[in-house]
């Protein structure tokens, strides 16, 4: 059995690069995990998690993360990526993920729209949403990533 993560946080960055990887590794490296192995995981936090703003996780770690990312070749495009975190107290939480191509404000609209969907369907209490989110205008080839990484 696999351990309850016990520690997450909330990142977004963009990057450009010379192909679509090294650009998604860019933003990977600007987001603070660049150097794990990420597992990307679906969207619950688990009860108990604790908002670590600050956390450093071991390079090299299979880090569990729920994220989303766009990259694009189309210079002048403007793409985001933003993650919303929906808690409700003494419960567990709702991670929701979203990338497009559009501004900032419309992304961080949809992820929080998506976490007050996804606690009314499951008719649980929102107490709290906390959001991250990038914006990035390319210039060759770009990418856009937002995530919500999750440690022991």
């Amino acid at each position: 059995m696999l351990p309850l993560p016990k520690k997450f946080f909330l990142t977004a960055a963009s990057s450009e690069g010379e192909s679509e990887l090294t650009a998604f590794d860019g933003a990977l490296l600007k987001a603070r995990v660049g150097n794990t192995n990420l597992l990307r995981v679906s969207s619950i936090l688990p009860p108990g998690c604790i908002h670590e703003p600050e956390l450093i996780i071991p390079p090299g770690s299979l880090l569990p993360i729920a994220y989303g990312a766009i990259t694009c070749a189309d210079p002048g495009e403007t793409i985001s990526a933003a993650v919303a975190v929906g808690i409700k107290n003494d419960s567990f939480g709702v991670i929701m993920e979203f990338e497009g191509k559009c501004g900032k404000e419309d992304a961080e609209a949809q992820v929080r729209k998506m976490v007050e969907e996804a606690f009314r369907i499951r008719k649980l209490q929102l107490d709290d949403v906390m959001v991250a989110s990038t914006e990035h205008v390319v210039k060759n080839i770009g990418c856009a990533f937002a995530a919500v990484p999750l440690w022991y």
